[in-house]
């Protein structure tokens, strides 16, 4: 498996929550992103990166973007951190493509986890970004299970963050060389 390193950003603890469970399962080092730089990745042999999902953005992924060049020797990682169902694979498609480019989607392993979110505990921007989806949701025609989840669920907590859910992604690490 070699030298591994688990490396997240977090902003409400659930990334942070995997990260860390990630980092127990493997017996490896855990960095908070801002603890790290590009040239301290180098001296791993895998990387795995984990960021929450937030307007179609992965939270701190620029550390891999833009050291990319330097580390793509590196096994390379990323699990993103968001409400979405992670077995609806269509809906990651468009983040994967603005997040990464056709280079970087051959060479990085990317795995979806689901956590949560309690709205008492959203920052303004974040307030407002799910007030503007709840509001586009309410106005489609045909609603699908994810919109009615989240219709259903709008100003409560709903944790789905999930030690089992790390499974694959602990199997795919173990399985490199």
């Amino acid at each position: 498996m070699g030298n591994v390193a688990v490396i997240f950003k977090t902003k409400y603890g659930h990334t942070k929550q995997y990260a860390k469970w990630i980092s127990e399962e493997l017996k490896c080092d855990l960095f908070e992103q801002s603890e790290i730089s590009g040239e301290k990745m180098l001296e791993y042999d895998t990387i795995v990166y984990g960021g929450g999902l937030y307007a179609s953005g992965i939270l701190g992924v620029d550390l891999i973007t833009k050291n990319f060049s330097r580390i793509n020797n590196k096994n390379i990682v990323v699990f993103t951190v968001g409400l979405a169902d992670p077995d609806i694979k269509s809906q990651f498609e468009p983040i994967i493509k603005k997040n990464f480019t056709d280079e970087m989607q051959k060479r990085i392993n990317i795995f979806h986890l689901r956590g949560g979110i309690n709205y008492k505990e959203l920052g303004i921007v974040h307030k407002a970004m799910m007030a503007a989806l709840k509001s586009s949701v309410k106005k489609k025609d045909e609603l699908t299970d994810e919109d009615r989840l989240m219709l259903e669920t709008y100003g409560d907590k709903v944790e789905f963050t999930d030690k089992k859910d790390i499974e694959p992604l602990i199997s795919f690490v173990r399985s490199l060389n």
